[in-house]
């Protein structure tokens, strides 16, 4: 044995004794004085070799009986506080690893709140502040032969990362600010980017030197769900860092490489989320997507397929990193496979939620703007098939949403891969998700990163362009703009700005054609005249004349709604649907029996297109709710005249002009004695609520009955359940209206009870739309059916329905369906909650 080490082993059994038996505050000292030789700390320091053997073999040993001997009587014995800060500085300034395992090891061994506990928890904090966390990971990163170096690396990886964990149980109420997770992983994050500037140093000294530790303590952060905290420090700083420096980029891309696999998905996704774009991403990341099957899994898979709450702006870091290198661009031609063959399965557009069909059709168009005309042409054959089927299952998707989601991918993909012919067009709603997605999809080019980078961006000058083209000129009538001169120019002389312009609101168009003047004429000239003034004439006053010819009409109602319900827009008319529309709610509303009957006969009947099914659903929902709003019969017929689409009784109607005229004066002098006419207090009018019998009452059972019979026999033409999705929604949502409005009426409990049966059997439908008609249906009739009679005649039917909504309101892939479940077991509730103090 080495004599010198020898010796060491000596001094340390030693000064253990005395700190263990000795009060003596001299001998004391002296001994910890002398100790500390061994630490480098004085002028007289020992031998390298014996603070090699003090370090690795007898520090641990010495810093455990400093820990045992913590307490105020122990420290009061060198009143000047000598002794409390001899104390500290061997856990300040000897080997970082072994004094944190020391410190840590008490603070979970110490018992309830002492002063050794929290003395303990301040010098922790006092060793964190000066730097000692990032003395101890640059140690491990250093070449190691120790034989415990593994386990040792796994015990400071422990107490490391969960360092808030331990003391937030152990400290509680006591806890101090620095160990709580929000600012500890900051924290940490400081402390990261300080260890890879001494590894950045260490490899320009032509040292080796390793990431590995580094990389596990990121990996095991971000498994604990802390990516924000940490990488919101990491980033910023590496994205200066890197900026400028190959060496940097290096020692990035190596820590990437070096995160363990079942962490890699953790980093990956925070560190996609925080770069503030794709050339960040790809200095940070290198060509790790192609080395690292688990991060392409993660990148090209998890990150596009499975997890669809990221950001748009995510989405386009993340496919123009793909984009950025020659080696990765084959793996975004493949991701754009993937997701075209995804977008395009009947499946996923049946059963993925709204957002993330949003999502992958946003990838699709940020995907095709990254990627050029040969790459695409490569895999047009591919594309092309993929883009047709797509198209095919989005348009027979009974979601407005969904629909418009396909046209828009389809028209982009077209225009990017078929440019020898025309590309497809459709005909949607400009509004904000249009015109993002249409954005996404712009061709990006080598200056989209200037602009991104900060640089002068077009838009802004073009619209001071146009705001100056607007101020400086005044737009004529017919659309062109006439340069207005300066202030002192002859022009000013001659200008018609002070003229005030004539009130044209009130004009109308005059017409050489006379209007029909009865029901008969109209049916008369839509079925047989070729002139088309006369033919919108009549189409126009069709309305009003059902109205004031109740009688007449009802004579030829079923054959009025038949020449309506076929009746085709033979000329350009302004709002043809509108005046069809209302024109057949009228004549539905004057005999509701007859034409209700009929209008449900033909729904399920031969030859008809889906729209005229539809508009039969709409006419029947739009009259349903004219008979049963109260005081129907009491509206102003001047409404029907003015084209309003409101209705009427036809007797007020015909007599309402002469009243109006007859009744002039009345309401000018009444005017002037209120006027002139002094009150000490004026109370404001009550306005009794509009009453009257429910006219829908005595026909709910002929609008609705008839249409639920029938729903599950397919015809050659037209089958419910099978590809006319679409059609049984807007089935379900007609039923669910007609339901809400029987509310009050004598047959609404048999009408509750035949749709809970309807709804009963389609509950497990794949559409979407369709779920959200049953799950409405179901709403519908627990408002309008009586509680009590719910709960006598329907309790079976209720308590299956009540399991059902439970389970849609918890598993259910739609947001919307999940809430009208909620919606309707608070109903439920509602309903049990109202009777039982009536049972008790």
């Amino acid at each position: 044995m080495d004599p010198a080490l020898s010796a060491v082993r000596l001094t340390v059994r030693e000064a253990i004794h005395t700190l263990s038996s000795s009060e003596d505050i001299g001998l004391i000292l002296s001994t910890l004085g002398f100790l500390k030789r061994y630490l480098g700390e004085t002028e007289d320091p020992a031998l390298p070799e014996e603070q090699g053997e003090f370090a690795t073999v007898h520090f641990s040993a010495f810093l455990r009986c400093l820990v045992s001997k913590l307490s105020p009587v122990w420290l009061e014995l060198s009143p000047d506080g000598q002794l409390e800060e001899l104390w500290d500085s061997f856990f300040l300034k000897g080997p970082a690893d072994q004094a944190f395992l020391v410190l840590m090891e008490a603070l979970e061994g110490t018992v309830g709140p002492s002063f050794c506990l929290m003395k303990m928890a301040q010098l922790l904090a006092n060793f964190l502040s000066q730097s000692r966390m990032a003395a101890l990971m640059e140690e491990q990163c250093r070449p190691q032969k120790k034989p415990g170096f593994p386990l040792l690396q796994e015990t400071l990886l422990n107490k490391v990362v969960g360092l808030p964990d331990h003391l937030g149980n152990r400290l509680q109420q006591d806890n101090l600010a620095l160990f709580l997770p929000q600012n500890y992983f900051r924290f940490l994050g400081e402390e990261v980017v300080r260890v890879l500037q001494g590894i950045v140093d260490t490899l320009r000294g032509g040292l080796d030197c390793s990431v590995s530790f580094v990389s596990q303590v990121l990996g095991k952060i971000c498994i604990q769900g802390r990516q924000k905290e940490i990488l919101d420090v990491l980033v910023p700083q590496l994205t200066v860092l890197t900026q400028g420096s190959c060496l940097w980029q290096r020692v990035c891309w190596r820590l990437m490489e070096q995160v363990p696999d079942r962490t890699m998905e953790a980093v990956l996704t925070g560190l996609v989320v925080a770069a503030p774009g794709p050339e960040v991403l790809s200095r940070l990341l290198g060509n790790l997507v192609v080395k690292s099957k688990k991060a392409q899994f993660v990148m090209t898979q998890k990150l596009l397929f499975l997890q669809y709450q990221h950001t748009t702006s995510m989405l386009q870091s993340l496919l123009g990193y793909l984009a950025m290198d020659s080696q990765r661009r084959p793996l975004l031609i493949q991701v754009l496979k993937e997701l075209l063959e995804t977008w395009g399965s009947s499946s996923a557009v049946r059963h993925a939620p709204l957002a993330q069909q949003h999502y992958l059709s946003a990838a699709i168009l940020v995907c095709l703007a990254h990627l050029g005309e040969p790459e695409l042409w490569d895999s047009r054959d591919e594309l092309l098939a993929s883009m047709m089927a797509g198209v095919k299952c989005h348009l027979d998707s009974s979601l407005p949403t969904v629909r418009r989601l396909g046209m828009i991918v389809a028209e982009v993909i077209s225009s990017r891969i078929h440019r020898e012919g025309p590309s497809l067009r459709f005909q949607y709603e400009d509004d904000e998700l249009s015109r993002e997605l249409l954005a996404l999809a712009t061709p990006w080019t080598a200056g989209s990163s200037t602009l991104e980078a900060g640089g002068p961006s077009p838009a802004p000058a073009a619209a001071e362009i146009l705001a100056k083209t607007m101020d400086g000129g005044i737009r004529s009538t017919n659309g062109s703009v006439h340069q207005v001169g300066p202030q002192d120019s002859d022009s000013d002389l001659d200008s018609d700005d002070e003229f005030i312009p004539y009130d044209m609101s009130g004009d109308k168009e005059l017409k050489s054609t006379k209007a029909p003047l009865y029901v008969r004429d109209c049916i008369e000239v839509l079925t047989s005249s070729e002139d088309m003034e006369r033919w919108e004439a009549a189409l126009r006053a069709l309305e009003g004349l059902v109205c004031r010819s109740p009688e007449a009409t009802r004579e030829v109602s079923v054959e009025l709604v038949k020449v309506l319900l076929h009746l085709e827009e033979r000329t350009c008319v302004s709002g043809f649907e509108g005046l069809r529309q209302r024109a057949l709610v009228a004549v539905t509303v004057m005999d509701p029996a007859r034409v209700a009957e009929y209008l449900t006969s033909q729904f399920y009947a031969l030859n008809y297109s889906l729209r005229q099914r539809m508009d039969i659903l709409d006419v029947l929902t739009l009259a349903a709710q004219e008979l049963s709003r109260p005081g129907h019969f009491k509206r102003d017929p001047q409404q029907v005249a003015s084209g309003s689409g409101g209705l009427c009784l036809p007797a007020l109607a015909a007599c309402q002009p002469d009243r109006t005229a007859g009744s002039g004066w009345r309401v000018v002098v009444e005017e002037r004695i209120r006027n002139k006419t002094r009150r000490f207090s004026k109370a404001f009018p009550r306005r009794e609520p509009a009453g009257g019998p429910n006219e829908f009452n005595s026909v709910a059972g002929y609008f609705f009955f008839p249409l639920i019979q029938h729903f599950d026999r397919p015809l050659v033409t037209f089958d419910l359940l099978g590809d006319d999705q679409l059609v049984l929604g807007r089935l379900i949502h007609t039923l669910g209206a007609l339901m809400y409005l029987a509310v009050n009426t004598t047959v609404a409990v048999s009408m509750g009870k035949a749709l809970l049966e309807f709804v009963w059997a389609l509950r497990f439908h794949v559409d979407i739309y369709v779920r959200r008609g049953l799950l409405s249906a179901v709403s519908s009739i627990l408002l309008s059916v009586p509680a009590d009679r719910l709960l006598g005649d329907l309790s079976d039917e209720l308590l299956e329905a009540r399991s059902w909504l439970a389970d849609v309101a918890e598993k259910d892939v739609d947001e919307d369906c999940r809430e009208q479940a909620v919606r309707a077991l608070l109903l439920l509730e509602r309903l049990k909650d109202r009777l039982l103090p009536l049972s008790h």
